[in-house]
């Protein structure tokens, strides 16, 4: 087998898919391959062990220690991404291991088991200073296929959880259930019940399909027991095949020519053609970065259009797991976007609500999120209650690396004394 062949094998193995890519190509350097014939023992209970071994081709049986009772003794079967040798308490194997057939395994030597251990699922080494997204997209393993995520308090904060993390946080968990050749290209989402900052979200990954070329998974996030949001997405191992573009990205200024929302903000504080309650009031709200640095192309009269183009990126350095960078693409995708449908409507003293319904993304090529993307949106339609969206993401290049669509709740906010109505 070579490197890649080693790497995509480590990937299908449950134990690694929480790792960083980086750290499961330099597992994949550091492996030994050992073979065993029918009835070898592969290792002796009582004796000592060198490393962590993972089952390649094969069968192994697990027998429990010879001091337990007869009727309380186990035997079982390891078959292939099988391991063993890994989490014991001691430097002794605790049971035996013998060969069942013809048998290969991958070993990891204990001096390198510092590479099953990361510092975070996105990055192997201590890096303090890490964007603010990366750590809004840092989630917790609990068990195989389950982890958790959190709203943090230094990030900015909506009514309820921001759809933006949830696509991120469930792209992120179906992400690190895969292996690390396989690369996200579509991901379909469902926003069910709105949720709670102040709750941890449980993400559960189920696995739809595994193939060659691609794996799919669907996704359930859960608060107080209830499945709040779900998603679906589908990965694909990279591959040569036929290509075109015909999509033109628009013709904007490059982003350096312009000021993002901070500056703006100022501008605004300190412009006199602004009412002085205006000012005052704005000065007055806690204004909190979004960890998205975003650029405008467009001027004030372009706010009453169905359509918006800008630059943003992530702002400080991500790691560099490409699954990262998808995921933190998907995080920025809603931000601003089904907006955009309520451009043509807006008027002084109009007051909006708006709740997002379903969001799809498709990936088309490789992208980095802390370098400068250009989001082109446009709104088709309104009608009924809903806004419908779409947009195209384009590198400096040129290059379309993205196509997404949304659908949204669009209404009047409620006026004071309204009887509630449900949230959908």
């Amino acid at each position: 087998m070579d490197r890649e062949e080693v790497t995509e094998f480590l990937g299908q193995v449950p134990l690694l898919q929480c790792l960083p890519g980086s750290s499961i190509r330099r597992i994949a350097d550091a492996i030994l391959v050992k073979r065993y014939e029918p009835g070898d023992y592969v290792a002796r209970e009582g004796e000592p062990v060198d490393g962590l071994y993972i089952i390649l081709d094969g069968q192994a049986e697990v027998s429990a220690p010879a001091n337990t009772e007869e009727e309380n003794r186990p035997d079982y079967v390891l078959n292939k991404y099988d391991y063993f040798g890994y989490g014991t308490n001691s430097s002794v194997h605790q049971v035996n291991v013998l060969a069942v057939s013809k048998l290969t395994c991958f070993v990891l030597p204990n001096q390198y088991g510092h590479l099953l251990q990361p510092k975070t699922i996105w990055n192997a080494e201590d890096t303090p200073e890490n964007s603010l997204l990366e750590r809004i997209l840092l989630l917790e393993p609990l068990e195989v296929d389950i982890f958790r995520g959190f709203t943090l308090p230094g990030a900015p904060t909506f009514r309820q959880v921001f759809g933006g993390q949830l696509i991120g946080q469930a792209l992120a968990a179906a992400s690190k259930t895969v292996d690390c050749l396989k690369a996200v290209h579509s991901l379909h989402a469902i926003f069910l019940i709105a949720g709670d900052n102040n709750l941890p979200i449980i993400y559960q990954v189920h696995r739809a399909r595994d193939g060659t070329s691609f794996a799919t998974r669907k996704v359930e996030a859960k608060q107080k027991g209830f499945v709040i949001f779900t998603l679906i997405a589908s990965f694909q191992k990279d591959e040569l095949g036929f290509e075109h573009q015909a999509a033109i990205m628009p013709d904007v200024p490059p982003p350096e020519q312009l000021l993002n929302m901070e500056e703006i903000r100022e501008r605004r504080l300190t412009d006199p053609r602004f009412p002085m309650q205006y000012r005052n009031s704005a000065a007055k709200k806690k204004f909190v970065p979004w960890p998205i640095e975003m650029r405008f192309c467009g001027d004030s009269a372009s706010q009453h259009k169905p359509s918006l183009n800008y630059w943003f990126r992530a702002r400080g350095k991500l790691s560099d797991d490409p699954a990262l960078h998808r995921c933190v693409v998907a995080y920025a995708s809603d931000l601003l976007f089904s907006g955009v449908s309520l451009n043509p409507h807006r008027k002084k003293g109009l007051k909006t609500y708006s709740l997002s319904l379903d969001h799809s993304m498709w990936f088309h090529k490789p992208v980095k999120a802390d370098d400068w993307l250009l989001y082109v949106i446009e709104s088709p339609s309104a009608h009924g209650g809903r806004g419908f969206v779409t947009a195209r993401m384009f590198n400096r290049q040129g290059e379309l690396v993205m196509s997404l669509t949304q659908e949204a709740l669009i209404r009047r906010a409620k006026t004071p004394g309204q009887t509630p109505r449900p949230k959908l």
